[in-house]
């Protein structure tokens, strides 16, 4: 355990937060930047859903991977060093003027953004005694409060009057500020070098342990199924709205910013319903709930943009709703020995998930010749499918302390035959 000032700790967590923050807006911009991006590049729903996953899919792997070598450097040398390669990627998708380019760019941001993830739990484990991690991690998650607030619709107001790709320049001016705070402001982490790494022939086998567990594996396919139902629909939610419905894509920065405080301050009271009716119990009523917000949205009729803006909070509280107990309830589930490679493991299957569901989304959608997205609805049909199934699979997931007697109802019936 590393010993530094408080002030310095505080300056640490913040650098933290900020660089977490410019992961998230950078992956979160992209969607409701999805109809100017469509039109510059003359690109498909399809394509651009390509776009979206290739992101996701390549920070999954690379930050599942990444449990086999980040033990191997100074955590300080390769934060810099992989939040230099991440802003530029960013400047790489500012330049883009071909869909080929976009591509690659995304892909390069996803895998740099992918192993930052894991480099910042690691500093955290490194240097916050265990006594105080809960709340360093809470000060560096508000990254995702802030990018929905205030991240996100400041891109989109920057995209819908200059051009799609000034949100990327504003993330390179603020990586570049980022790091050059970095620099001055993360020590020395070092110290674990001093141990012997696991080799990569013990690292593999490891993390094919972790995968081999059935508890884990069913709390693993639980966050897949989420993730791949959520993410089948919210990308083209922008793209919809201007081609469908007429929204200027200037008035999309005020309904992602009035569902990202809804979903701010409804978080607490959603977290302390799970902690006090059971996390299982909340995760079903949640998606119950989140049905109908999904299949208005993806069968939406004729409304114009109040309409929408009062909307819209409530479809964002529906869909942080059942992601809310599920992450508390994804803590429960490993041996305390395990929890940060596993919780690391999950991360990816998200990421996983939110790469495939954006994929499939974007398969199943086309452009009419009247310039409308067609098969949305179908889309909303399957989204709500897998939500049911993942509230019915939820029981199967165990927490790593539950006690023997909850056992499968065939194994009881055995027993008292």
């Amino acid at each position: 355990m590393y010993s530094i000032s408080p002030p310095r700790e505080r300056r640490l967590l913040w650098l933290l937060m900020l660089t977490q923050f410019t992961l998230i807006m950078d992956f979160m911009v992209m969607m409701p930047l999805g109809p100017q991006i469509m039109r510059a590049l003359h690109i498909s729903p399809a394509q651009f859903a390509a776009a979206v996953s290739a992101y996701s899919l390549c920070g999954g792997l690379s930050g599942l991977l990444a449990a086999t070598y980040i033990d191997r450097f100074d955590r300080r040398k390769l934060l810099l060093a992989m939040y230099a390669l991440f802003a530029l990627s960013n400047l790489a998708c500012a330049l883009a003027d071909s869909y080929a380019l976009l591509l690659a760019s995304r892909a390069f941001a996803g895998i740099s953004g992918g192993v930052l993830g894991s480099i910042i739990m690691a500093i955290i484990a490194d240097v916050i005694p265990a006594q105080r991690r809960g709340a360093a991690t809470g000060t560096v998650m508000t990254s995702f409060s802030v990018a929905s607030v205030i991240g996100v619709p400041v891109g989109v107001l920057l995209g819908a009057h200059f051009h799609w790709s000034a949100p990327f320049w504003l993330l390179v001016a603020l990586s570049l500020l980022i790091w050059i705070g970095g620099a001055r402001a993360v020590p020395p982490l070092d110290r674990h070098l001093s141990q012997q790494p696991h080799s990569l022939a013990q690292a593999l086998p490891n993390l094919l342990r972790l995968f081999a567990n059935p508890r884990h594996l069913n709390a693993f396919a639980l966050t897949l199924m989420l993730t791949t139902s959520q993410m089948l629909v919210i990308p083209f939610i922008s793209p919809m709205l201007v081609a469908n419905h007429g929204i200027d894509p200037s008035q999309l920065s005020w309904m992602y910013m009035a569902g990202g405080v809804a979903a701010f301050f409804t978080s607490r009271l959603i977290g302390r319903l799970a902690d006090r009716h059971g996390k299982q119990r909340v995760y079903r009523i949640a998606v119950l709930v989140s049905l109908l917000p999904v299949l208005f949205v993806t069968h939406l009729p004729a409304v114009g943009f109040i309409a929408m803006l009062l909307f819209f909070p409530v479809f964002m509280v529906s869909m942080n709703g059942r992601m809310v107990p599920l992450q508390a309830l994804q803590t429960t589930v490993p041996q305390p020995e395990q929890r940060g490679a596993y919780l690391s493991a999950n991360s990816a299957v998200m990421s996983l998930g939110t790469g495939i569901g954006a994929w499939l989304g974007g398969l199943m959608l086309s452009t009419d010749a009247s310039g409308h997205i067609a098969g949305y609805g179908a889309v909303g049909w399957i989204a709500a499918g897998l939500a049911l199934c993942s509230a019915l699979w939820v029981g199967r997931v165990s927490a790593a302390d539950a006690p023997p007697a909850v056992a499968p109802a065939g194994e009881r019936r055995d027993e008292t035959a």
